[in-house]
C-alpha cells in the first residue's frame, strides 16, 4: 500500500512512498546527455497483460508545444508504448532510468511508434521540491503571452521574430506592479533569451517567489528594463487522479 506524499498536476507528476524494507531501487541517469539515436527501453504494463519491455531510439529532444501538460520537455521515443505503460521507467542499455513514459500521439489507441517521455531531470526536481515543501513552487508574474506569429509582426509592424508578446496583464500582479504593459514584447528574463512563450513559462517558472528579478521588454522600438518581485504560481485548477 503507497501513501501519496505529493502530486505536481502541469508536469503531471506524483510521489508516493511504500513503507517497506530494502526495496530495489533504479539508478538515474543523465537525460540531458542522451543523444538522438541512442537506444532506450520502455517498461509497463500494456492493457494489463504483465509486466512488459519494449525497445526503441531516442528519436527527439526538446519536444514540447504538444498541450499534454503545462511545462513540457519530453524525450520522444518509438520504444512502443501502449495504455497501461504511462507511468512506467523508459531506461538506458545500462538500466539507468532516463524518463517516465507519459503519453502517446495515436490514431487508434496503439503505438504508432510516437511516444514521449517526461526527463529524469525534470522528474528528480519534482520529486525534491514535493519531498520537502510537499508541492513544486514556481515563479508567476501574471500575465497573458502570445507567441510572435509572422501575422502579428506584420500588424504590430515588429522587427523582432523572436520573443513573447504581452496581451494581458493582471491588475495589481507582479508584473502589473513593476510596469509591464499589453502590448510589450517580453525579450529576455534574468538575462535569458525569450524565444517564445513556452521558454518564457519555464524560465519564469524556475524563479524563487519573492526575489526582484529583471526583465527586458521591447516597447514601441525601445527596449525597457523592468524590475519584477516574482510571485508564487497558483495551484491548477485540475487535480490529478490518486
Amino acid at each position: 500500500t503507497a501513501k501519496v506524499v505529493g502530486t505536481d498536476p502541469e508536469t503531471d507528476l506524483a510521489v508516493v512512498k511504500i513503507d517497506l524494507e530494502k526495496l530495489p531501487a533504479i539508478t538515474l541517469g543523465h537525460s540531458e546527455q542522451s543523444k538522438v539515436g541512442d537506444v532506450v527501453l520502455a517498461i509497463g504494463n500494456p492493457f494489463g497483460v504483465g509486466q512488459t519491455v519494449t525497445m526503441g531510439i531516442v528519436s527527439a529532444l526538446g519536444r514540447n508545444h504538444l498541450g499534454i501538460n503545462a511545462f513540457e520537455n519530453f524525450i520522444q521515443t518509438d520504444a512502443a508504448i501502449n495504455p497501461g505503460n504511462s507511468g512506467g521507467a523508459l531506461i538506458d542499455t545500462d538500466g539507468n532510468l532516463l524518463g517516465i513514459n507519459t503519453a502517446i500521439y495515436s490514431r487508434s489507441g496503439g503505438s504508432l511508434g510516437i511516444g514521449f517521455a517526461i526527463p529524469v531531470s525534470t522528474a528528480k526536481t519534482v520529486m525534491e521540491s514535493i519531498i520537502s515543501n510537499g508541492q513544486v513552487v514556481r515563479g508567476w508574474i501574471g500575465v497573458e503571452p502570445q507567441d510572435i506569429t509572422p501575422e502579428l509582426a506584420e500588424s504590430f509592424g515588429l522587427t523582432t521574430k523572436t520573443g513573447a508578446i504581452i496581451a494581458g496583464v493582471l491588475e495589481s500582479g507582479p508584473a502589473h506592479k513593476a510596469g509591464m504593459k499589453p502590448g510589450d514584447i517580453l525579450l529576455a528574463v534574468d538575462g535569458k533569451a525569450v524565444a517564445d512563450t513556452t521558454e518564457m513559462l519555464n524560465l519564469i517558472a524556475q524563479l524563487t517567489p519573492g526575489n526582484s528579478t529583471k526583465m527586458k521588454v521591447m516597447r514601441k522600438d525601445k527596449e525597457v528594463m523592468l524590475d519584477v518581485i516574482i510571485g508564487k504560481r497558483p495551484k491548477p485548477k485540475r487535480e490529478v487522479q490518486e
